[in-house]
Formats: structure tokens, sequence, C-alpha cells
């Protein structure tokens, strides 16, 4: 009999990725897909072709092995569709800002400070998209994983805690609050319920035509940057987890909620704890505007760490930023420009380094628990010069993610479901 195989699979708007594991949390197999440049008529159909696809590519002795799945994807980008999933109109993709008016009801309605007060929110873009569809069809609104999950369970209109907080659901009622059945019709939003939990077996269909074991368990999902937290296996509070990619990306592990829109931070169900965090438009994108990856690798070996530059920049790719300040305004800061481009560099790091240890400030100055030690994940993270810069800043130790993948911690979900988040605080 062969052994139990756990799948997560981490879905974006341009790629995806899945990761099988083994009840040991042992990477069995791994495979990826590329979308490229998508126009928004495509993006259903490619994102329904890419999961069979991608499914398609596992090995076929680890799909007839599949115990269970689970799929993380991009928070924010709402579809919607009707109780067979087919669209109703376009999706709108996580930096959707366009429903500035409908956050604004949603702030006056919850206040301002809620996770959904802001254009970009899931519940925002219902709102945005049920002004322009009308009434005359029955519509359900669901985020990417909500989709992408129902695809292959074939029961539409259930979430997770994690994809429905920006969509207004109340966790600590555990039910949609009477502002946003006010605001908007509930019976169109999906059930939510904890990430990880069983929905159902996969489809009699969708099995035969994947060559999916047919007693494989469909799971909620997450997002994809809790789902790289899960990755990590960080479970004490006072860790987090920083995402070094095109953007940084801050999760703290805390015993206390804290939610503030005015500087872009929002807390996640965890259990008996909460997941605070937020997300700068600063990050790897500046590097990779000014460097190549073999220029980043010569010139931080002429860096010293220790000595900190006397660059003071704000390194965001355009104007705007969104959390340790949120301030849609504020410029980029890469002036003066000196000769010496190993100095240029040392600038930028600093930079970054100064906005993730005054990201981490601002969690602790809203009342979370206090960082001790920060693991990395991204392309940033092995990068032991910008490491030893950021643990000056933040003043603990930074370490490198023991997995990088968000498709190992969707797996891990799958595989382990509540028991990956604390029953009590330790």
């Amino acid at each position: 009999m062969s052994t139990p195989l756990h799948l997560g699979i981490d879905f974006g708007t341009s790629g995806a990725r899945a990761c099988v594991i083994a009840a040991g949390d042992e990477i069995e197999a791994m495979e990826r897909i590329e979308f490229g440049q998508l126009h928004a008529f495509e993006w259903v159909p490619s994102w329904r072709e890419g999961l069979f696809d991608l499914l398609g590519a596992l090995p076929a002795g680890a799909r007839r092995a599949l115990a269970s799945l689970a799929i993380a994807a991009t928070s924010g980008t709402v579809l919607a569709c009707d109780e067979s999933l087919l669209p109703s109109a376009e999706p709108m993709l996580y930096n959707d800002a366009r429903a500035v008016a409908e956050a604004e009801r949603i702030a006056r309605a919850a206040g301002p400070e809620h996770p959904a007060a802001t254009p970009s929110s899931g519940l925002a873009k219902v709102l945005w998209l049920r002004s322009r569809i009308g009434p005359t069809r029955s519509h359900l609104f669901l985020n990417q994983a909500d989709w992408l999950t129902a695809l292959l369970s074939e029961l539409p209109g259930i979430s997770d805690y994690h994809n429905a907080l920006k969509m207004g659901f109340g966790l600590e009622t555990r039910a949609w609050p009477d502002w946003v059945a006010y605001l908007a019709d509930i019976d169109s939003l999906p059930n939510a319920v904890p990430p990880g939990s069983a929905i159902n077996r996969i489809s009699r269909t969708r099995a035969r035509q994947l060559g999916i074991a047919p007693d494989c368990v469909v799971c909620t999902g997450t997002t994809d940057s809790i789902a790289a937290f899960l990755a990590a296996g960080v479970d004490r509070p006072g860790v987090a987890v920083t995402s070094l990619g095109s953007t940084l990306v801050l999760k703290l592990l805390s015993t206390t909620r804290v939610d503030a829109a005015r500087f872009g931070v929002y807390s996640h169900w965890f259990g008996a704890l909460w997941l605070a965090g937020g997300a700068s438009n600063a990050g790897g994108a500046v590097l990779a505007h000014h460097f190549s990856s073999d220029e980043l690798s010569a010139l931080s070996s002429r860096i010293d760490p220790t000595r900190p530059s006397l660059l003071d920049y704000y390194p965001l790719p355009a104007p705007g930023e969104r959390f340790p300040v949120n301030d849609p305004d504020l410029p980029p800061r890469l002036d003066p420009r000196p000769d010496d481009r190993a100095e240029f560099l040392h600038g930028i790091l600093e930079g970054l380094a100064r906005i993730e240890a005054e990201g981490y400030r601002c969690l602790h100055a809203l009342g979370a628990t206090p960082l001790h030690e920060v693991h990395s994940t991204g392309g940033g993270a092995r990068n032991p010069v910008y490491a030893a810069i950021r643990q000056r800043h933040l003043g603990c130790p930074v370490r490198i993610a023991r997995e990088q993948e968000a498709a190992y911690g969707a797996a891990r979900l799958a595989c382990h479901g509540s028991a990956l988040f604390p029953s009590r605080t330790p």
C-alpha cells in the first residue's frame, strides 16, 4: 500500500507551483508552470487550465497516493461567478484599487481601521462588482483560492478565515457582521471555516480526469503570504517571517491582535495567536532595476555590513508606500547617487533594512508581541551581507527559513490542518 501524500499549490496571477509531501513533511515532488503575460479576458481560463496542467504534470504515482490537498492564492483577488463557477465578469486582481468609493462606505460602516476599509480589499471589490453586474443574475463572490478549490471539490461557496478577512468576515464571532449584511448580500459571500478544514473528497469527475486518488480530501486553503509563513515552520510568539521578494512582507506571530489601516497593518487568525503584519512597496524590485544578479553578488562582497551607510535612501520603485508609512504619494528617495556602485548598493540595502526594522517597531507600538527572531524567505534571504545589515538594524537573530516555497506551506496545511494553529497561547 502506497504511503499517503499531501499536495500544496501556490497559485498566483502569472504562474503556479505544486509541492507534494509525506506525513513527515519530506518533499516528494515539485512542479511549476508559468502563464506569462495575460490579458484580463484570459485570466480565468488560464487559471483553470493552469491548475489542471499543474496537477497533470505531477508524477502519476504521487497523484494516485494523494490523501489531501490545499490551495494558497493571492489575497484580495476576487471573482464573481455563478453556482457552476462560470465567471460573471472579469476578476479583480489583488492590486486593483478602483473601489475607492466602496472603501469609503466600508470605513463609515466598520471604522477606518478595519482591514476591509481599503480600495484593494475583497469586500470593496465585491461592492464594486455588484454595482456593475446588476441584480439580474445570481452571483457568488469568491476569492481566487476559493474558486480554484471549488473546481476540485465541485462545492462552491466555501472560503477560509484568512481569505475571508478582507471580505469583512468577523473573526471574533466567526460570522459575517451585520454591517457586511447591510452593505452586501451575505448569501452571495462564501461560508468561512478554518484554513485546512476538510471540505469533501475530490469530485469523481476531477479524480478521473486528473488521475488523482478518488478519496483525496480537498481542504480549505489560505493566502500566499501565510502559506510562505507556514513553510517556515514558525510557531512561537515574537518570531517573524520577512519575505524578501519584489516587495517586503512582514508577518509576526503575536499574542495580541493589532489592526491599523492607517499604517497598512492587520492581523490574521492563527488559532489562539494572531499573525500581525504589513507589506511595503520597497523591496527587491528596486534592486533588480539597478543591478543584475551577478552585480549584486560581486558588489555585496565589497560592502562592510558592520559600517552604516551615510546615504539616507527610501528605495521605492515608484511613488507610493503602504507600510510602515501609508502614503500613496510618498516619493522614492535614491539621491545622491555615488560613483561607486558598491556604495550605491550599500545605501539601498541599508534603506530596505531600516524600512523592515521600522515595520516591526510599528507592530510593537500598536501592541503586538515584541520581535525576538526573524526568519527570511525570498531572493534576498541568501545574501549574507544583507542579512548582517538587517540583523544590525533589527537587533535580533536573522535566519534563513527552513523552506522557502509557499506551495510547501500549503502542503503542510493539507497534511496537518488545524494542528498547525495553536489551540492555546504557548
